[in-house]
């Protein structure tokens, strides 16, 4: 069992449940799913550029990523509907407490002139998305074989009706939070 997962049965939920008064424990606010996507605009004029993104986010996630296609065209942008232009990978389960683990005790604090993560990304509806500038911070990545630094958004899907109730439950997680 992950780490992460076993923390939370044992020590966050009763302490969740607790803070907020809440009696039912399918109520109690818990992670549903962790959902990562790298947005590759480059792939427009070079479509094997995707193919290293792809291999990047399976080794990071774990997990094979599915190609996201345009849903309409841009003619600024040369964009035509469904062309590949980004990939993304929805982690659940033991994978998503593997990954989230490792991106709080070892990937964010490599992140250079790192003082938190800021508290102000919740959507109203205690989901949280946080956004990275380059993948290098992952362990995983192979600072020699890159070829183009790039960034992911990472979305954490809750069961939570809050936004206090989110942060309590990512905080009580490790999440680093900036005062």
């Amino acid at each position: 069992m992950a780490r992460l997962k076993e923390k939370y049965q044992n020590e966050i939920a009763p302490a969740i449940a607790k803070e907020f008064e809440i009696k039912n424990p399918m109520a109690i606010p818990r992670i549903e799913k962790i959902v990562v996507n790298m947005g590759v605009g480059e792939a427009i004029s070079n479509a094997k550029i995707l193919d290293t993104a792809v291999e990047e986010l399976r080794v990071i996630t774990g997990q094979k990523p599915v190609v996201t296609k345009a849903k309409k065209s841009i003619a600024s942008f040369k964009l035509r509907q469904g062309m590949n232009i980004g990939t993304m990978v929805t982690l659940r389960g033991e994978r998503m407490y593997e990954f989230l683990d490792r991106l709080i005790s070892v990937a964010l604090p490599r992140v250079r002139d790192f003082r938190g993560i800021s508290g102000k990304a919740f959507d109203g509806r205690g989901n949280y998305t946080l956004g990275i500038r380059e993948q290098l911070i992952f362990p995983e990545i192979d600072f020699n074989k890159v070829d183009k630094t790039r960034g992911m958004n990472i979305s954490i899907i809750t069961t939570a009706k809050t936004d206090e109730q989110s942060r309590a439950l990512l905080k009580a997680m490790g999440m680093p939070f900036r005062q």
